[in-house]
């Protein structure tokens, strides 16, 4: 079969490739508009279906596991490609997730969402909100989008968060570099005929596309002779682009800035107000929920890169020298599927282990960092993804911060291979550091000496403010604080150089000065003092909501064995956007005074709920409400006007039970929360069947 599937995947690719669609596409006289369209849907359907093709095979033969939970899940998808087309399809559809501006032809990686998919992130985010800041004591903040660009200078945006960017010589089309250089090297490796003695050299070239220099890109696309794909014209050489949205703050445009690239720096400028909140102790976390904007060179791979994204982060302050917590015997006996840098570097093995054990053997750096990896593996799971489609992978050197001690990365495996929702790091004291030096404003806290003062050494400064604002002039406050706020080792050493040189050349708030020996002189001494001001580390997940959110539908994504047409949606009740349908069996009068009470109640117990009176025929409704994803059916008939009771369907099963109005209500919200379980349920009440149940199995009727 995989044979076949090659052969088909290079007949495919030669076909294509004999074909000029932007020809095609300026010959009006030949060829339709709606006859074009339908071209070059076929030229996406089949790339799509290419591209998966490759990065499943690629996925699977690079990755193996000591344990078989992985493997399984992966070889599922090995024997029944995910029908990604199908679900892209239900969620345009039924306007779960649709591209943004369609009617315009709107620019890439910008998407919209509807009714299902809005409540679907408002359960996400509300369950994120209660797993994490309820139960964790976590402050909130809700910081603006818009970000002075000194704030990105700071934070090292400004200068790094870049990607190399190649364009067509002719059309402009701009294309990531090193994601082209991927896939031209992957086009190699799935070439049957391609020289196997290299795959060493191409596997490590393929490895090192995202950290290359300008010089090595080149001469990467020179080496493979690297054209654009869609047209086969020449590229320019790679070039620097920076992903943030530029904007001007206020009328006359003299206020440089951004809108922000992630919403972690909201929170570090505002460190000091949430100190003192928390009465100046450590350690404490501070969470943000909100919208951050990267403006990616090609967007693609559906909601997984796009340009306008929410994200919810936790930046958890601890002290530099304890990084354990007692709350990590709450997660270390949770066994997980861990891939770690040396495993990367050498076997590929995905090794199953428990957070205790990791975090004992020196795999991950300390507790604070395991706990939150461990409360991320529960809320994910929690929502609904697969725990064998779930790894934690730890970055490798190359890709870590110069700053970060460790890294890990949730990722979930889809139909475009594992991908990365989850980030977490000990980013040590970096940011709050940088906002320091370039802001003037100490960020701090102050801890006292457990065993009483003590007597240290010190370097007190005589400055001379006279000759300091004559000479300094408009910089002769940050000459003032500088001399102020240095250390002692720091001041010592510029002591020295006053004493050897007469001057001195130093930097602070991100501007350069020559101090010379008539500004300030130095006397060192001793002084008693009761404490010391740290600069905290932080420990920071960071949660992209849009990707987990791709990921719960692509797993709860399914097709009725029975009817390969008639899809639905196995979302857990607790992120379902709508928890129960109401379904009046026929539209007669007599049933409305219960469809009525039925919806009152259901108010009343916090559960969301949609009446369904359409007309259609009670298994359409069924395979309706299914595909959206609501979990539980109330069905009201003519048995419900004689006794009072009412039929409750679960989505999965499809198995019905009869149940007394009265007590429907709470039992769909005890489900819903998680309280019972619908196996639980079948063995209180007796399976119902009737002509709504058979109904089910002609929903197409």
């Amino acid at each position: 079969q995989h044979r076949t599937r090659d052969i088909l995947s290079l007949q495919l690719r030669y076909t294509l490739s004999q074909i000029n669609f932007s020809a095609i596409s300026q010959t009006p006289i030949l060829l339709s508009r709606h006859h074009l369209l339908f071209l070059h849907s076929v030229r996406s359907v089949i790339t799509l279906s290419l591209s998966y093709h490759s990065t499943a095979r690629r996925t699977m033969t690079t990755t193996t596991t000591q344990h078989g939970e992985v493997n399984t899940a992966i070889a599922s998808l090995k024997k029944e490609d995910f029908n990604r087309l199908g679900l892209e399809d239900l969620m345009k559809r039924r306007f779960i997730i649709a591209p943004a501006f369609s009617i315009y032809n709107g620019p890439a990686g910008l998407y919209d969402y509807g009714p299902v998919g809005c409540a679907i992130k408002a359960n996400l985010i509300a369950l994120w909100r209660q797993h994490f800041v309820l139960n964790e004591d976590m402050l909130e903040v809700d910081c603006t989008s818009l970000t002075p660009a000194i704030v990105l200078q700071a934070s090292g945006h400004e200068a790094r968060f870049n990607d190399y960017m190649v364009k067509d010589t002719k059309t402009g089309t701009c294309l990531r570099a090193d994601h082209l250089l991927e896939a031209t090297i992957d086009k190699i490796l799935e070439d049957p005929k391609h020289d196997k003695k290299r795959d060493e050299e191409y596997k490590l070239e393929r490895a090192k596309a995202g950290d290359m220099t300008e010089q090595e890109l080149a001469a990467a696309f020179t080496k493979y002779a690297i054209v654009s794909p869609e047209t086969g014209n020449p590229l320019t050489p790679p070039f620097l682009f920076n992903l943030m949205f530029g904007a001007s703050i206020g009328p006359a445009g003299n206020t440089p800035g951004y809108l922000r690239p992630e919403t972690a720096q909201g929170i570090f400028v505002n460190f000091k107000k949430l100190l003192e909140y928390n009465g100046g102790k450590l350690p404490f976390a501070a969470a943000q929920i909100g919208n951050a904007f990267r403006n990616e060179i090609s967007p693609r791979a559906g909601l997984l890169r796009v340009r306008e994204f929410t994200m919810a982060e936790i930046e958890h302050f601890v002290k530099p020298d304890d990084k354990s917590t007692p709350k990590f015997q709450s997660v270390a006996n949770l066994s997980v599927n861990l891939l770690s840098a040396e495993a990367q570097r050498t076997t590929g093995n995905i090794v199953t282990m428990t957070f205790g054990q990791a975090v004992g053997q020196g795999l991950i750096a300390n507790e604070t960092l395991g706990y939150f990896l461990g409360r991320t593996y529960l809320f994910l799971t929690a929502v609904g993804v697969h725990a064998d489609k779930l790894r934690f992978r730890q970055h490798q050197q190359n890709e870590m911060a110069h700053y970060a001690n460790d890294c890990w990365d949730a990722e979930i495996f889809s139909s475009y291979g594992w991908v990365e929702c989850v980030g977490h790091a000990d980013r040590g004291c970096y940011d709050l550091i940088q906002h320091t030096t370039y802001s003037g404003q100490v960020l701090h806290y102050y801890e006292e000496f457990k065993e009483g003062p003590r007597l240290v050494k010190v370097m007190k400064p005589t400055i001379n403010k006279a000759y300091v604002g004559k000479t300094f002039k408009g910089q002769q406050k940050d000459v003032i604080k500088y001399l102020e706020t240095i250390s002692f080792d720091d001041a010592k050493s510029l002591n020295e150089k006053l004493k050897t040189a007469g001057n001195a050349e130093v930097e602070y708030n991100n501007i350069k000065f020559t101090i010379t020996k008539e500004v300030v002189t130095f006397a060192e001494g001793e002084e008693k003092i009761s404490g010391q001001n740290i600069t905290p580390h932080v420990i920071e997940p960071s949660f992209g909501l849009g990707r987990i959110i791709y990921s719960l539908l692509e797993h709860a994504y399914n097709v009725r064995p029975e009817d390969k047409q008639r899809c639905y949606l196995s979302l857990a009740p607790i992120i379902a956007p709508i928890k129960v349908s109401v379904l009046p069996l026929t539209a007669s009068e007599k049933l409305e005074p219960f469809v009525k009470v039925m919806v009152q109640k259901l108010k009343e117990a916090g559960v969301a709920n949609k009446v369904d009176t359409t007309g259609h025929a009670i298994g359409r409704r069924y395979a309706r409400t299914d595909e959206i994803g609501i979990p539980f059916g109330i069905t009201i008939d003519f048995t419900t006007v004689e006794d009072q009771t009412v039929t409750l369907r679960e989505r999965d099963t499809m198995k019905q039970i009869r149940i007394p109005i009265a007590e429907v209500s709470e039992l769909v919200a005890r489900l819903c929360d998680g309280v019972v379980t619908w196996a639980s349920v079948l063995s209180k009440y007796p399976i119902y069947e009737s002509a709504p149940a058979s109904d089910d199995k002609n929903a197409n009727n």
